[in-house]
């Protein structure tokens, strides 16, 4: 992606978040780039020095990746895990905007062939699912087996061992991940 596109998405994000703590009406984007036009899963995350205060988004998308930028970066407002903490007017100054561009899920049989800081996990089993960002497991410094396990017991709700059973999901993605600290 280049950089004027990923400046454009950082654009769509920052105007939707500050117009939906304002309590304004966000105007919906558009784009003539071919690029952006394209369906692509996403995340949307915030955070306020170093603290996350908000991370929403999708796997797929019916509609352009310019519009599910939009629509992640005002879902991430309402980040469930902030409902009694949530974003406000007075700290938007203090909020850096990060975007992940996901490739599609590739479900794998050997959930240990993820390579730690390029793969992003999402583990399902039954309606219980848990998914971790790739630049999760740099953060964490997690192991592989941490990653996944974390993944299960923290995000799923699943035992911490149930990446080994064969009746969980298993897939991998990767992401361009980019955020205004480094635009």
């Amino acid at each position: 992606m280049l950089p004027q596109q990923k400046q454009q998405l950082l654009s769509v994000a920052r105007q939707a978040i500050e117009a939906e703590v304002s309590g304004r009406k966000a105007v919906a984007p558009a784009s003539d780039d071919p690029e952006l036009n394209e369906p692509c899963g996403a995340f949307v995350t915030m955070h306020n020095h170093g603290r996350l205060r908000g991370c929403i988004g999708t796997f797929t998308a019916d509609g352009p990746l310019i519009e599910t930028i939009h629509e992640m970066a005002v879902s991430s407002t309402r980040d469930s895990r902030f409902t009694n903490d949530p974003v406000t007017a007075a700290e938007l100054d203090e909020i850096d905007i990060e975007i992940s561009v996901l490739s599609p899920l590739r479900k794998t049989d050997n959930p240990l062939d993820l390579k730690l800081g390029v793969h992003g996990i999402y583990i399902t089993r039954g309606f219980q699912t848990g998914c971790f960002l790739p630049q999760v497991a740099t953060e964490t410094g997690w192991t592989a087996e941490q990653f996944l396990s974390y993944c299960c017991s923290h995000k799923a709700g699943l035992p911490a061992d149930a990446w080994k059973d064969s009746q969980t999901n298993v897939s991998l993605f990767t992401a361009e991940v980019f955020g205004e600290k480094n635009a």
